[in-house]
């Protein structure tokens, strides 16, 4: 099994910007998302696992809601473990 804490880093044009995830900063995301509700939390994580020396330039990019949640989905997209999950189909009953 990888490791639950991760440093992840991500290059825009030529900024990279450096990331400490932890699974409480995940769930912390994933339970404050909603229908109505997805750019902000995306905004809170990344903004909240970043470097500090990374943050201004960071925060200038998340003007753009397009762009936040485009580094979100690659911060957790890498965060995410490699799992293989397959759904079995139930066998059809015979008919008595």
């Amino acid at each position: 099994m990888s490791e639950v804490n991760r440093s992840i880093t991500l290059e825009m044009g030529n900024l990279e910007f450096t990331f400490s995830l932890t699974p409480q900063d995940v769930t912390k995301y994933f339970n404050a998302t909603t229908q109505a509700n997805k750019v902000a939390p995306a905004h809170n994580l990344l903004m909240g696992t970043v470097k500090q020396e990374d943050k201004t330039a960071l925060k200038q990019l998340l003007e753009n809601p397009v762009t936040t949640m485009t580094m979100a989905g690659a911060l957790l997209e890498e965060y995410s473990p490699d799992v293989q999950v397959i759904v079995k189909k139930p066998s059809p009953t015979p008919k008595a």
